[in-house]
């Protein structure tokens, strides 16, 4: 019985040594290789791709300072500093002109206004080629119109070259557009002919208008000029008419739109006659 007591015992200390040598294998094998998350067969690709951990990218910079230079300029860049200050010129540039465009409009309104008094009106007058010419005649263009007599000293033929420079300018940008027509306020002695030789000085496509005094003065009247000729002048005794001193710009509907005065330059007065041509909504006349 004692040697088969033996025989157990050194059965089991073989079986204790096996056991303890395969444990020190699994540690060994445990602490070189990492542990591995099983994945169980159950799972798809997809899911499997899900669970795989996530990369984080960088932004990759090839120096130091341009990492640091991203940083400084924060969430600007000078694109959208470029944008800015474009956008706002624009719109800058938009609410004045749309200013400026309803204070003419308001000016060229208010002279329509119930209650005012008229400004222009129908006329029949003759040229300085003969014909006869109406209010009629001037529809369908801007006028630009102008009253003094052909024996002035100073003042008609400078507001006459001032004219002249309005009406080119005007007619560079907006051709066919703008009549330039001068009604003489002394009517026994400017006839066609005298206004004819007298025009043609300044420019050849003034109209000059003329008639009987009883014409001009009712012209006169409808456009609200003053003008006075001395009374008791002797049969070729030379005298002066004293006039209002105004352009009187006129509608294609010939309608007043403003006066232009002597504080306007030439290059101011054609701004003028141009913006409010630009204004216009209804056909206009170029032959």
């Amino acid at each position: 019985m004692s040697q088969s007591i033996a025989s157990a015992r050194g059965a089991f200390g073989s079986l204790s040594r096996l056991e303890s040598r395969q444990f020190q294998r699994f540690l060994s094998t445990a602490q070189t290789s990492p542990a591995r998350r099983p994945t169980p067969a159950c799972l798809s690709k997809s899911q499997a791709q899900a669970r795989q951990p996530l990369i984080q990218r960088r932004f990759k910079y090839k120096t130091v300072e341009e990492a640091k230079s991203r940083y400084r300029s924060g969430p600007f860049s000078w694109k959208a500093g470029l944008l800015f200050v474009v956008t706002g010129a624009g719109l800058l540039w938009y609410f004045e002109h749309e200013k400026e465009r309803m204070q003419r409009k308001r000016v060229a309104d208010a002279t329509k206004g119930v209650g005012r008094p008229k400004v222009g009106g129908p006329f029949e007058l003759v040229d300085q080629n003969g014909n006869t010419v109406t209010d009629r005649d001037l529809k369908g263009k801007y006028s630009l119109v102008y009253f003094g007599f052909t024996h002035c000293p100073d003042i008609c033929p400078e507001e006459l070259d001032k004219m002249a420079r309005m009406f080119d300018l005007v007619e560079a940008e907006r051709p066919g557009v703008l009549l330039p027509v001068f009604v003489t306020c002394d009517p026994a002695r400017d006839g066609p002919k005298v206004l004819k030789e007298y025009l043609s000085e300044f420019h050849p496509k003034f109209i000059g208008l003329t008639g009987t005094y009883d014409q001009i003065k009712a012209m006169c009247k409808a456009y609200r000029v003053y003008f006075s000729t001395p009374s008791e002048v002797k049969p070729g005794q030379d005298y002066l008419v004293d006039h209002s001193i105004y352009f009187y710009l006129m509608d294609p509907e010939g309608d007043f739109v403003e006066a232009l005065g002597r504080q306007h330059s030439p290059g101011q007065a054609a701004k003028v006659i141009l913006d409010h041509v630009k204004d216009w909504k209804g056909p206009l006349k170029t032959d």
